[in-house]
């Protein structure tokens, strides 16, 4: 670029105030080359140089001017740079930097969103021979290897203040979904076929590990980044609904892997989208009822991801504030209690007490409704759960206080001494070691003498005396011993008294089936003599 001596003479006193702010806007390196002017110009011969400096992400525009050659070193050397005569013409105005916007990252976003695009391919994890639409194990190596660069470059983005781009965000959510939604198979071990001994039995949950999971672990890593990286207003705009109820259809995967980082990522996703927070309860609800009343045989065997989405509705009912709503109360008496009606309810029984005690903590007007159904689903020859349905009988009574305690002890007593007779050891000697429960026992003495001996004794009495007489084992019965010497310390004379009355029952019973024998059998003679009479 060159500059003419009539451009430079205008440099004069006048005009110059409107060149240099012009000068010091120019983001390029320019030199320009000496100007030759006539004796008449302003100016001796110049030549500017603009240079560009700085860094990627503040760049300094400084304007440095060049004068003509030094004058004879006899006389004092003057200034001639642009700068100086700036300073002259304003010499309150600091010629400082300027910041010039940082590069762009879009070249960056759209190497990452195509990046992100070629992992939309799903691989099978089936070898291919290298025919024609298979796969080889560098193209799932390659794939391997952008997930990890793509999950990187997630976890970056949640240190940065603007977080992740919009684009990005799209490219995301479809590369997610094409990952991870998909039909689950049938299940490896049909109900029509008797499972291996050695691999699945009644007690054991369906486990069956996807070939497929060095890639979809690494899919739920990125969703799960994502979910915390993104803020919830970005999440409202690239999360639908159709999304949220796909991830719960796949809690039914039989790898437990896959159900384990589910949890994880549906769980922070209630966690930001507040305003989806009652949608996803019902989309959980929905699946909960579906395995009680509407699952095929075939599904019903699978009990797949119940325990998963429990383990969720317990951080959920954790966070539920007090007073309860009558949504929430709803859920727990349609969707909860009737959880317990099916077989396979100690796969998921932990979690799902956890449940149960969490409303009745929050609400003991609860408890009724929760023992009262305990009972009506009460098995009859599955001990397993019985065992399991006495523990959560003795957690809800702990967290009961005396009113509401009174108010089920007949029940609750009556199911549990019925249990202690149990021909299964392992039921009669978990019945039996209720009353080595501290606050169960100082609830039953706070319950006063006579309700001791009316209604909590009695029943009890009747069972364990009929273990120490003909229970077939001798644990149980030592057991029994031991809750007897009990009971004596804790209320003295009441056993010995409830024990005498049941005597006395039972030798009434026993008088009134010997009258029926003895009428029974003047009606067998009287008939047998008519007979010979005819």
């Amino acid at each position: 670029m060159r500059l003419s001596s009539a451009f430079v003479s205008k440099l004069s006193q006048p005009n110059r105030r409107h060149f240099w702010p012009l000068l010091y806007q120019l983001p390029c390196l320019i030199c320009l080359p000496p100007v030759t002017t006539t004796s008449s110009s302003p100016l001796p011969e110049l030549s500017w140089v603009i240079r560009s400096m700085g860094a990627a992400a503040t760049e300094e525009a400084v304007v440095v001017v060049r004068g003509a050659p030094p004058p004879p070193s006899s006389g004092k050397r003057r200034s001639t740079t642009l700068l100086h005569l700036f300073q002259l013409e304003k010499p309150d105005v600091v010629v400082g930097a300027m910041l010039l916007p940082p590069p762009s990252p879009e070249p960056e976003e759209d190497r990452l969103i195509t990046k992100i695009e070629s992992c939309s391919r799903v691989f099978t994890f089936v070898d291919g021979g290298g025919a024609a639409g298979g796969e080889s194990g560098e193209e799932r190596d390659a794939k391997t290897e952008a997930l990890g660069e793509v999950l990187a470059a997630v976890r970056a983005s949640g240190k940065r203040k603007q977080g992740l781009d919009h684009r990005v965000m799209v490219a995301l959510v479809k590369m997610v979904a094409a990952n991870l939604f998909r039909a689950m198979p049938p299940s490896a071990y049909p109900s029509s076929l008797p499972p291996p001994s050695d691999v699945l039995d009644d007690e054991v949950p369906v486990m069956v590990l996807l070939p497929s999971w060095p890639h979809l672990h690494l899919v739920y890593d990125v969703l799960t980044a994502a979910v915390a990286a993104a803020d919830a207003r970005a999440l409202r705009n690239h999360v639908d609904r159709s999304f949220l109820a796909g991830l719960v259809t796949l809690f039914a995967s039989e790898d437990p892997r896959e159900r384990d980082r589910l949890k994880t990522a549906y769980h922070l996703l209630y966690s930001k989208l507040t305003g989806e927070r009652a949608f996803m309860r019902r989309t959980m609800a929905a699946a909960l009822l579906r395995f009680v009343y509407d699952a095929s045989p075939a599904e019903a065997e699978r009990h797949c991801g119940v325990g998963e989405l429990l383990e969720v509705c317990g951080s959920i009912i954790n966070g539920f504030a007090v007073p309860l709503k009558e949504e929430h109360r709803a859920f727990m008496a349609r969707v909860l209690l009737p959880l317990h009606r099916t077989r396979w309810v100690h796969t998921y029984h932990r979690q799902l007490a956890y449940c149960v005690l969490q409303f009745v903590h929050k609400d003991p007007g609860l408890a009724g409704a929760a023992v009262r159904d305990i009972l009506r689903h009460w098995p009859a020859t599955n001990c397993q759960k019985e065992v399991l349905l006495i523990d959560e009988l003795e957690e809800i009574v702990e967290i009961l206080d005396q009113h509401h305690f009174d108010k089920l002890v007949v029940p609750v007593c009556s199911r549990i001494a019925r249990c202690v007779s149990s021909c299964s050891s392992q039921v009669a000697e978990r019945a039996l070691y209720v009353w080595n429960n501290e606050r169960f026992v100082a609830m039953a003495c706070a319950a006063g003498p006579a309700a001791m001996e009316e209604r909590i004794l009695p029943a009890f009495v009747a069972s364990m005396e009929a273990n120490l007489e003909r229970h077939w084992s001798r644990c149980v019965q030592q057991v029994t011993a031991s809750v007897r010497a009990l009971l004596d310390r804790v209320a003295p004379g009441a056993y010995a008294r409830c024990a005498a009355g049941l005597a006395a029952r039972l030798a009434e019973a026993d008088a009134d089936a010997a009258a029926r024998r003895a009428r029974w059998r003047r009606l067998e003679l009287a008939a047998d003599a008519d007979a010979d009479a005819k």
